[in-house]
């Protein structure tokens, strides 16, 4: 852990330095790469020594697939050996860091990685063996057209900016990062005329990314000071359990969850400003004018502590895998995607039953929460107050459903699993259930979707 804080400081520094003296102005997108890799690859070493190795061979496993494999199966290759080499590893792990015991290790970099060369296996499939009128709109502005050369291939996965923490990037957006069209192509995107500049404007990432290193020392001081006060594990302390009261018990779970919390924000917010600050991760201009750089941000917290449903609690919680989820399971799922993603998800954090756990409750959850919304939220928007009483007793039930989801994710075996829910009398499972036999679950968008182009054509045919 020392480590990884170490390192992720040094990519600060190393990032800044980058933007500086290295930006698009002042050298070559090759020796950009160059130098992106080759720290990249270093702070790997450094950081997990010789396990970094599982990262180089994975790599370079992938490299060969992606100039050997067919276009139509490449995505498929690519994604069974990279989730198949990332879950042995998960395995061994156990056997190296003993059961139970969560560490900083290699293991971290390694799905990143799984992240991003899944991502370019299925933009490359779309770039090249699709026709663009079998795509959705993001699909083809994502879609890469020809294969990356080997320097570009291991700047994109090995870069000293995401080898650590991540985030997962698309291949696109990185390449024109590293070209110096990264910003250039957002600023095209507004009318800087009609604000009365007369050339486009330079946007600097200095003030955004000192705003994610204050929330980075909060959350440092908060997972300090709170995380060990307030353990996980008194939950289904038996002391606790006889004399503590259910709602009270509830109460607990939400500050031992909030607890818990801080050491992602600290991770995910310091990752983004080491992005950031090398000039990556400008997202465009908001309806203020105000610059954003969130392009890369792996969670928003305002929405996550405000959500009133569990949609919104995942759609602002690890955005990143969120969007890799979506783009390389639930929009090519042929059947099933929300039950799909969520088992991926389980199977990409690792093998410790408490995965599977969370993951599995979240999609009856998930499914619950769709048809109540669906089927009551319309009767509350009539008026200010009635919408007021939905959006505090949706935010309570959500936060609640959310900790009773997650806890499981921390206490990763069985036993104590199994011990949390009796102890919860599986409240949540029990009312999940209930509202799925009762409220009707109406199709979702995803089985009747067609892509943007190919609707159009459809439409222009009929008319």
């Amino acid at each position: 852990q020392i480590n990884f804080v170490a390192c992720q400081l040094f990519a600060l520094l190393a990032a800044f330095w980058f933007r500086i003296y290295l930006g698009p102005s002042h050298a070559s997108s090759a020796v950009r790469h160059a130098f992106a890799t080759l720290f990249g690859i270093y702070f790997a070493v450094f950081c997990f020594g010789w396990y970094s190795i599982h990262l180089f061979v994975l790599v370079m496993m992938n490299y060969g697939i992606m100039n050997m494999a067919s276009i139509p199966n490449i995505h498929r290759y690519s994604f069974v050996v990279a989730m198949g080499y990332l879950t042995l590893c998960h395995i061994s792990r156990i056997y190296i860091f003993h059961y139970g015991i969560l560490t900083t290790d290699f293991s971290g970099p390694l799905m990143i990685i799984t992240q991003k060369i899944t991502t370019l296996a299925c933009q490359l499939h779309d770039g090249i063996g699709r026709q663009a009128e079998e795509l959705t709109a993001e699909q083809n502005r994502l879609a890469v057209k020809t294969r990356p050369s080997l320097l570009e291939y291991l700047s994109y996965l090995l870069n000293f900016m995401s080898i650590i923490a991540g985030p997962c990037s698309n291949y696109k957006d990185y390449i024109a990062f590293i070209e110096g069209r990264h910003v250039h192509m957002k600023l095209l995107e507004v009318n800087w005329k009609q604000k009365g500049y007369d050339r486009l404007p330079d946007p600097s990432p200095t003030g955004a990314v000192m705003y994610k290193l204050c929330i980075t020392l909060v959350s440092l001081i908060l997972f300090l000071t709170l995380t060990k006060n307030f353990p996980m594990a008194y939950i289904i302390d038996n002391e606790f359990l006889d004399k503590t009261p259910f709602l009270s018990r509830l109460g607990y779970l939400y500050v031992v969850t909030q607890a818990a919390k801080p050491k992602y924000y600290f991770a995910w917010t310091l990752a983004d400003a080491v992005n950031n600050a090398a000039g990556y991760g400008f997202s465009g201009v908001d309806e203020r004018g105000t610059f954003r750089w969130d392009l890369l941000s792996n969670l928003n917290i305002w929405n996550i502590e405000t959500a009133t449903s569990f949609k919104m609690y995942i759609e602002n919680w690890n955005i990143q895998t969120a969007a890799w989820l979506k783009r390389v399971c639930y929009d090519r799922a042929p059947w099933y995607p929300t039950a799909l993603t969520f088992i991926l998800s389980a199977l990409w954090h690792g093998i410790y039953p408490g995965y599977y756990f969370t993951f599995l409750t979240g999609i009856l959850i998930t499914l619950a929460a769709r048809a109540i919304r669906n089927s009551c939220r319309h009767y509350f928007l009539s008026s200010v107050p009635l919408k007021i009483a939905y959006d505090v007793i949706t935010w309570v039930v959500t936060q609640l459903a959310v900790c009773y989801t997650v806890a499981p994710f921390v206490m990763l075996a069985v036993e104590p699993t199994i011990k949390f829910y009796k102890s919860m009398y599986f409240h949540m499972h029990i009312l999940s259930i209930l509202v799925l036999l009762v409220l009707p679950i109406r199709p979702q968008a995803h089985s009747i979707r067609k892509p943007q182009n190919q609707a159009m054509m459809n439409s222009v045919k009929s008319k």
